[in-house]
């Protein structure tokens, strides 16, 4: 649903977001990714961001995309989420009761993310009560359902961001290119990297960086 943009630099949009605000050239990514480090003070939110760093800054594609999909299922009815059947439209990616299942590794991560962030009243809510998504079908219900202030929204949007892409890192998913998508360079000069691990830190408090065995590496 969300992408994880801070609320400081106002670069945190609803849901996953489809842009990158702030493009990095291929060519400039691994100076663009030394600076970001160098701005990183606590040892372990350095050692979170160098396991991002070193997954792919690119998408997975067939057959490997596909393998992707299948551990992200497993990990969300892992974490007791039921799954809808494949090859049918559903009009939100939660329903309240179930995931739609038929999307990207990543997005379904960021929507394992929102559930184990959210308490039990919003877990029965589509869309986990925030909102529609850019894959929301039924908008006008998803905008009736969405319970949380702008503020709450955001840090909402920015922890399961987060979340998401620290659980591509331990898969080794392109948890990189998440990171670059999902606009955490936003404010590299300024409060990307402080954004970055105060986020890390609330996750690290709350227990929630680890994923649930068999997955979990330990590193987390």
């Amino acid at each position: 649903m969300a992408d994880g943009g801070a609320p400081a630099a106002s670069n945190t949009h609803t849901h996953l977001t489809r842009m990158i605000l702030t493009p990095i050239p291929r060519e400039q990514l691994g100076y663009a990714l030394d600076r970001f480090m160098a701005g990183i003070d606590d040892p372990y939110a350095r050692d979170a961001f160098r396991r991002i760093r070193a997954t792919s800054p690119d998408r997975a594609t067939g057959a490997t995309a596909g393998r992707h999909r299948q551990v992200a299922l497993s990990v969300a009815r892992a974490c007791g989420m039921a799954i809808h059947p494949g090859g049918v439209s559903r009009p939100y990616n939660w329903v309240g009761i179930a995931l739609s299942g038929a999307t990207e590794a990543y997005v379904i991560l960021h929507e394992i993310a929102h559930f184990v962030l959210a308490p039990p009243e919003r877990r029965r809510l589509v869309d986990f009560g925030l909102g529609p998504g850019p894959d929301t079908l039924d908008r006008d219900a998803a905008i009736r359902a969405a319970i949380l202030t702008p503020l709450a929204r955001e840090e909402d949007e920015a922890a399961a961001s987060l979340l998401g892409i620290v659980w591509e890192a331990e898969l080794g998913q392109p948890a990189l290119a998440s990171f670059l998508d999902q606009n955490w360079f936003e404010g590299l000069d300024r409060s990307a990297a402080p954004h970055f691990t105060a986020v890390l830190s609330r996750l690290r408090r709350r227990g929630l960086l680890s994923l649930p065995l068999p997955w979990r590496s330990g590193k987390a």
